[in-house]
């Protein structure tokens, strides 16, 4: 069971009433993510409010959360009133695609750790079940906010598992957003295939970079060193 209370360097999450807990994902992408530039930030999906302050922990930009479920919306209000950041993130009750509908602002950057089962079994928690498939926000309706909502210099950055990560970068390929980062994340070296891929797309890229990245040592199984210096600033432990 996870734990009600997840503790970070300079804030906590509590996620009891959060359909999707804390997870890898949400901490590789929140720490990757490059936020220089940025003075708008929309985060997509914010679940329990921790990207937008991973994030606001690295810049001063304003940032937009995201979250169409009511309870996992009113508890990442609960973690960022109760944050450094609280005058720093909005947190908003409301699908993406309502908002796409109703905003004309445009953002330097948005993130996404989104809902990816495609062809799945669905989980009897519906709450759960909104949260990991795509029904809810199909890959189309995401890729089509976010060529409204991102500037023409922004970046959007997104995880997926590798399977569906071909898929959506077909998808945002054929709208006008073009790879320029690729992060592809292993659970250890030697494994053959990566287990996430971490995007980023832009409109105009200006040229392309692509690692590879182990989370764990392949012969002691702890965290890999490259896994504490990328989340260095945020676990408790490193």
């Amino acid at each position: 069971m996870a734990n009600a209370v997840f503790e970070f360097k300079k804030f906590s999450i509590k996620q009891d009433r959060c359909a999707m807990k804390v997870g890898t994902d949400a901490v590789l992408i929140g720490s990757w993510v490059d936020v220089s530039g940025s003075s708008k930030i929309l985060d997509i999906g914010t679940g329990t409010g921790i990207i937008a302050m991973m994030l606001a922990q690295r810049t001063k930009a304003a940032i937009t959360a995201l979250e169409i479920d009511k309870n996992s919306y009113e508890q990442a209000l609960d973690n960022v009133n109760a944050s450094l950041f609280k005058n720093q993130i909005e947190v908003i009750n409301q699908s993406f695609q309502e908002y796409c509908k109703n905003n004309n602002e445009k953002f330097d950057l948005i993130v996404t750790n989104p809902p990816y089962f495609v062809d799945s079994l669905k989980s009897n928690d519906s709450y759960r079940s909104i949260a990991r498939h795509a029904d809810v926000l199909p890959f189309s309706d995401l890729v089509e906010g976010v060529t409204k909502c991102l500037a023409l210099n922004g970046r959007f950055c997104v995880i997926l598992p590798r399977k569906e990560a071909i898929l959506f970068r077909s998808i945002a390929e054929q709208k006008g957003l073009q790879l320029s980062k690729l992060f592809r994340v292993k659970s250890n070296p030697g494994k053959e295939e990566e287990i996430r891929q971490i995007m980023q797309f832009e409109f105009k890229p200006s040229g392309f970079s692509e690692e590879t990245f182990s989370i764990r040592d392949e012969v002691t199984n702890e965290y890999s060193a490259s896994y504490k210096a990328l989340t260095k600033e945020y676990h408790l432990n490193f």
